[in-house]
This record gives C-alpha cells, sequence and structure tokens, in this order.
C-alpha cells in the first residue's frame, strides 16, 4: 500500500498519552495511524473534523468499549501533526481537552512560524 499521507509527532504530548496505554491499545491506535495514512479517503469511524475548532481534527480509537481520542491537524496537505491523546468517558468530548489541543496547535504554528523567519534570516532573504 502507498502512503497518501505523513503523520509527524510534535514534541512528546502524544508519546506521553501513548506510554501508558496497555500493548493492546498501542497495536489499536498503530493500526488507525497506519489506515489514516494510506487510505485514500479516511473513514470517518477513524478520523474527524472538530466542529468549530478551526482546524482541529480528531484520530478516533475504540477497543472494545474502550473510547480513546488523538487530537491532531493538517500542515501543508497530507501532513498530519499529532497533539494530545486521552481516554474518552464521557459521551461529549471535555472542553479542557479541546482547549489544550488547541495551544498545542498555536504552539505548534507559533514554532513553526518562528522557525521559517530564522531560515529565512540565514538565507539572507
Amino acid at each position: 500500500m502507498e502512503q497518501t499521507r505523513q503523520i509527524i509527532y510534535y514534541k512528546n504530548y502524544f508519546f506521553k498519552f501513548f506510554d501508558k496505554q496497555t500493548d493492546k491499545v498501542k497495536i489499536k491506535i498503530d493500526q488507525v495511524l497506519f489506515v489514516i495514512t494510506v487510505a485514500d479517503r479516511i473513514p470517518k469511524k477513524f478520523f474527524d473534523h472538530m466542529t468549530g475548532t478551526d482546524g482541529l481534527y480528531e484520530v478516533r480509537i475504540e477497543l472494545g468499549s474502550n473510547i480513546f481520542r488523538v487530537f491532531c491537524c493538517f500542515d501543508e496537505g497530507n501532513i498530519i501533526v499529532l497533539f494530545n491523546g486521552f481516554q474518552k468517558k464521557t459521551q461529549k468530548t471535555p472542553q479542557s481537552e479541546i482547549d489544550r489541543a488547541l495551544r498545542i496547535k498555536k504552539e505548534y504554528f507559533d514554532e513553526k512560524l518562528k522557525n521559517e523567519g530564522h531560515e529565512n534570516k540565514r538565507k539572507g532573504k
């Protein structure tokens, strides 16, 4: 299968979540992330836009009755940047988790813009 999207991990936010999971959950997360990288159209079951969040998406992982979410966004077309993850215990996604993901997203793009500015200075632009 050919990769249609690339996944990158911003800092260690995702890994702090991932490392706390059981081996079965880690395997399921890896399977879902693989589908996201190779599927022409990602099934909504695994990936969806968070309404009203200005470009925030969630990776959806289910294992038995356990539900997990990993927030992310797109960057430069087919690059998906993973942020924080959590186990969903209620029907509604906690606002605190959404707010955290939005802060991380802002941090990511602010840092990227700053780094691009430094790169342009080094090139004499």
